[in-house]
């Protein structure tokens, strides 16, 4: 007998029989967590994998591959529960109800003329506009509120109390804001057959949302006398550190606020320091919501990171 014989040659797999199912099998647990194929399409976006990439898989665009990934996912029979923050979602109202009580607290504190009115403004704005922003979990949350608590606080102190009521006050419609953001983003996502066009429309989308709360937070600056070219970028700023720390997985979203908030700490240096922070966070946030990944469910993204 040769040796030919003696030892069978086991022929050798040829790869790319079924990518869809390798890269379920890669996915496996993204696919089984996901309550609708665009969560799926936000991870996968996550890990790098783009509309030309989706391609090597047979598809045209990653939200047609995500949603044979779903289609292909096998899961329980349960239904999943109302997405958080919609009307359906009992923890909205209360959210929204948590939102107010910073602005009503400051106010009331100034208004009786206590002395701790200031410091209270700044702890409850701190903790309230950038708290949200948890979800993401890590070290960086913890060193925003820091970073927040510093530069809303020597601010404060350079500028006086009106500065810190302001900004407590501007709490509540930051809450609103940014839930309609969230949500107008969800339903572009759903709309979208493309990668570049989700982002197309949701640049826009962000530019309004800031926009709209810059409104808001110049009212309550006017409402309170304090100084609007202070008060204004410095409530822009925290409302888009919440932004990307509430959507925003991958530290290098987190960097670029720890950097923003660290500059306006230069206002003592510099008057224009806060506003030339907010706007290098907004250029950069721009880019960093606009992309799939950042408007998965809490916990999808992060996963993918």
């Amino acid at each position: 007998m040769s040796v030919d014989e003696a030892v069978p040659v086991t022929p050798r797999r040829r790869p790319g029989g079924d990518p869809v199912k390798a890269l379920l099998h890669r996915h496996r647990e993204l696919c089984e967590r996901a309550v609708d194929p665009l969560e799926i399409a936000a991870g996968l976006e996550a890990h790098g994998i783009t509309d030309r990439t989706a391609g090597r898989f047979r598809h045209r665009d990653v939200f047609s591959l995500a949603e044979e990934l779903y289609a292909r996912t096998p899961r329980g029979e349960a239904p999943p529960g109302p997405p958080a923050g919609s009307p359906a979602d009992p923890r909205a109202l209360r959210r929204f109800g948590c939102a107010l009580l910073p602005g009503a607290l400051a106010l009331g504190a100034a208004a009786a003329g206590v002395p701790w009115a200031g410091p209270a403004a700044v702890l409850a704005t701190v903790a309230a506009l950038v708290w949200p922003g948890r979800s993401t979990g890590g070290r960086f949350p913890g060193l925003a509120h820091l970073l927040s608590a510093a530069a809303v606080g020597w601010a404060a102190y350079r500028f006086g109390t009106a500065l810190a009521v302001a900004l407590a006050l501007s709490v509540a419609p930051g809450h609103l804001v940014a839930a309609a953001f969230a949500a107008r983003a969800r339903r572009r996502l759903a709309g979208s057959r493309a990668l570049e066009d989700f982002a197309a429309g949701a640049r826009p989308l962000l530019v309004g949302a800031v926009t709209v709360f810059g409104a808001s937070a110049a009212g309550a600056a006017a409402l309170t006398g304090a100084p609007l070219t202070q008060a204004v970028p410095l409530a822009v700023l925290l409302f888009l550190t919440r932004l990307l720390l509430t959507h925003g997985a991958r530290g290098a979203h987190r960097r670029p606020a720890a950097a923003a908030l660290a500059l306006a700490l230069g206002v003592a240096l510099a008057p224009a320091a806060v506003s030339a922070a907010a706007a290098g966070l907004l250029v950069h946030a721009v880019f960093a919501l606009s992309r799939a990944s950042a408007h998965a469910r809490p916990g999808e993204s992060s996963r993918g990171a």
